[in-house]
């Protein structure tokens, strides 16, 4: 049988089937042994064989082949540098959402969601959540991010579930398709979904006053079919995205604004930093390119942990 994977505990799948049925799967030891260095080897999203076999009075599937992916999202394994865990596969749209301080969301964050979905080859639109709750120095700050990637061609929605602003240009981006929300704890994926489709009825929680970070809602990553033709796949909060698996020699690639002015450089191999005669530090200095965007391909360039605590304007 094939189907599709709809949500991953670690050791249980459950799989969809052509036929509109959910099964309760289990993977075939031998994918443990391949070589793969994700934490998981089935994600979210990925099209799956598998056999049923019957235990007792239950009917367990055994998942033994996985398809070959469009595409998918991976993020460093926490605690385990050395490995990556693929947060989704197969994915249209990528909606990334941000929030300026309940909990806030730092450009680096931003740059390296970017980075890491135009890398697998991912659509990316970033969602301002929660714009009925800032005061005006905060609506300055959405503005001024807003002004950096649509510059560069990124889709930005300024939305608010509670007061149902742009929940329609959100799910008319989704219609046809399998999209994923992300972002950190707290900002506002679970809620989004309930006032997309509230018949899903999601448990949510309040941001923590202290600290101002969200608390885990979403244990593991799950997909969720909507009525308006769409799949949606909610993720856990996400405290920090380390980026994997890209040269240093492709990096700037995958920076928009920088690959658009690379075949101004002096050298093929460019990785504008010291080299003469660069057209991406050119730009910088003309104020063409966000300084804050350079610096987080800096950081990821020099192979720096993100920071999570330091103010946006930085």
């Amino acid at each position: 049988m094939t189907g599709i994977v709809y949500k991953s505990t670690g050791s249980w799948y459950f799989v969809k089937s052509e036929d509109g049925a959910f099964h309760q799967c289990r993977i075939k030891g031998k994918f443990r042994l391949k070589d793969i260095k994700s934490t998981n080897p089935i994600a979210v999203g990925d099209v799956v064989d598998f056999d049923l076999e019957t235990k007792g009075d239950e009917e367990i599937g055994v998942i033994n082949v996985i398809h070959e992916r469009k595409n998918f999202i991976v993020r460093k394994s926490v605690n385990l540098s050395k490995q990556t865990h693929i947060i989704a596969s197969n994915i249209d749209i990528a909606f990334l959402l941000v929030t300026i301080n309940n909990p806030p969301t730092l450009t680096t964050f931003i740059d390296r969601f970017l980075v890491t979905a135009r890398a697998y080859s991912i659509d990316a639109v970033l969602i301002f959540n929660k714009i009925d709750t800032y005061e005006i120095e905060e609506r300055a700050e959405i503005l001024y991010l807003k002004d950096i990637y649509e510059a560069i061609g990124y889709r930005c929605l300024e939305v608010s579930s509670t007061k149902n602003i742009n929940l329609e240009a959100v799910k008319e981006l989704m219609k046809g398709k399998t999209t994923m929300f992300s972002g950190h704890s707290g900002v506002g994926k679970t809620t989004l979904l309930n006032a997309i489709e509230p018949g899903l009825n999601l448990k949510t929680k309040e941001i923590s006053d202290q600290h101002k970070q969200g608390q885990h809602t979403t244990t593991f990553a799950e997909m969720f079919d909507l009525s308006f033709d769409a799949q949606i796949i909610d993720t856990p909060g996400i405290k920090g995205f380390g980026v994997v698996d890209i040269e240093k020699e492709e990096l700037g690639d995958y920076f928009v604004e920088f690959f658009a002015l690379k075949s101004g450089c002096k050298f093929n191999n460019c990785i504008h930093v010291n080299e003469p005669h660069c057209a991406v530090k050119d730009a910088l200095e003309e104020e063409l390119i966000s300084w804050s965007r350079y610096k987080s391909y800096l950081q990821i360039l020099e192979g720096e942990e993100e920071q999570y605590r330091t103010d946006i304007w930085e």
